[in-house]
């Protein structure tokens, strides 16, 4: 291994669960406002993953927010996240969610993956 790829190794994170996109999740952000931290839980559906399992690697999650459809993209490892929850298991067939920008209401529902036995 060369010099980069030990210390992109030495960033990654261990204790991230496996979620894809049309996933539930609670991400638990820390948000530092002036000498206090505190954090702060962002819930809504993932529909997009990018960059693999790298150090690069992304991911974006939407809500609406009263009314108003709100996006946030957090890098995989990245230090200010706290942790993150998986709520549902989605059941999508892209990759990519785009699509439900452009939706409102009962139409922007992702089924449930049923767990099977």
């Amino acid at each position: 291994m060369n010099t980069i790829d030990t210390i992109n190794a030495a960033s990654l994170r261990e204790d991230i669960p496996q979620f894809r996109p049309g996933d539930t999740v609670k991400v638990h952000v820390k948000v530092v406002e002036g000498s206090r931290s505190r954090i702060q839980v962002f819930q809504g559906v993932v529909i997009a993953r990018k960059g693999g399992s790298g150090v690069n690697a992304a991911f974006t999650v939407r809500k609406v927010s009263f009314g108003v459809g709100v996006e946030r993209t957090f890098p995989l490892h990245a230090p200010t996240i706290d942790h993150i929850e998986v709520i549902t298991r989605g059941d999508v067939r892209r990759a990519k969610l785009y699509y439900l920008r452009d939706r409102h209401g009962k139409a922007a529902k992702i089924k449930e993956k049923r767990d099977t036995k």
